[in-house]
């Protein structure tokens, strides 16, 4: 049977979608040196080439991949990973499609065996095993430290010093002295608990560097500004940025709710800030300090 009138379009939609995701799974497979995750993503892209198969049964026509779609994942893939790029892939794109897929008409077939294929290949995103990953609890531990201890800092600062320069240098210095702190507590912490096949070393080094990165973020108005206040501005919307984009990143790979992930980081990182710029304003008229 062969599909026409208002089917044929949607199925050569979805028949796209197959061997776009087919060369997306392909050539990331292709240039991934892990055997395993290697020997997964080409298990998958069989699956999307299996659907693709399928669905030209019924539209008896070949359709050509989506090369914009198929460039852009692949450098989502080198830039966040590749668990990170299959994941948002599955689960933004084609989440989208489910309820066009039931209601296709003229393959009654058709819906329950995508959906089925759609939780084997879940499956098997699951089976993906990447480094990254396994020290996101590090990267986690650097960031809301960094996030929490220098929105504080800074805002406290601000009031209390109100020079750009002198904040900038004096959150720098104290910036660089507690990522060494952060790395070192992180690297006895995994030699004293090394239960999940993590190196303590790799969990210092991600522990500090993410550490010592979203502090230079955070610094930055303060160098680039001369009002404090308008630096500080910009370093709370920063931090939230980091925040929101570092939230989104860890739900999609992690499969973890979102909104109130996001909103506890927030929260906190802007509370503490909040309250530093009081103490900081308390501590220059109590101490009469004038910069």
């Amino acid at each position: 049977m062969q599909l026409n009138g208002e089917t044929l379009p949607k199925a050569l939609v979805f028949q796209g979608n197959e061997i776009t995701e087919y060369h997306i799974y392909s050539r990331i497979a292709k240039r991934t040196s892990d055997p395993h995750n290697r020997e997964v993503l080409e298990r998958i892209a069989n699956e999307e080439l299996r659907h693709y198969s399928i669905w030209k049964q019924y539209t008896g026509r070949d359709t050509a991949p989506d090369l914009l779609r198929i460039w852009f994942y692949m450098f989502i893939a080198r830039l966040l990973g590749l668990t990170f790029a299959v994941k948002l892939m599955e689960g933004v794109e084609q989440g989208a499609q489910v309820t066009d897929r039931a209601n296709t008409l003229g393959i009654p077939e058709m819906p329950a065996m995508l959906e089925d294929e759609g939780h084997h290949e879940r499956e098997l995103i699951a089976l993906i095993d990447e480094e990254r990953l396994r020290y996101v609890g590090s990267v986690v531990l650097g960031l809301n430290d960094a996030l929490v201890e220098f929105t504080g800092t800074l805002a406290g600062l601000t009031f209390a010093i109100q020079n750009s320069q002198i904040i900038a240098v004096a959150g720098l210095i104290t910036g660089v002295a507690a990522s060494l702190s952060m790395a070192a507590s992180e690297y006895l912490s995994q030699r004293s608990d090394a239960t999940d096949g993590t190196s303590p070393k790799k969990a210092a080094v991600y522990t500090g560097l993410t550490y010592i990165a979203t502090v230079s973020l955070l610094i930055l108005p303060f160098l680039v500004l001369s009002s404090p206040y308008i630096a500080l501005v910009c370093t709370l919307a920063g931090a939230v940025c980091v925040i929101f984009c570092f939230t989104f990143y860890i739900s999609v790979a992690k499969d973890l709710p979102f909104y109130r992930r996001f909103a506890e980081m927030a929260v906190i990182s802007l509370g503490i800030a909040a309250i530093s710029f009081v103490i900081g304003l308390l501590i220059r008229v109590l101490l009469n300090v004038n910069v």
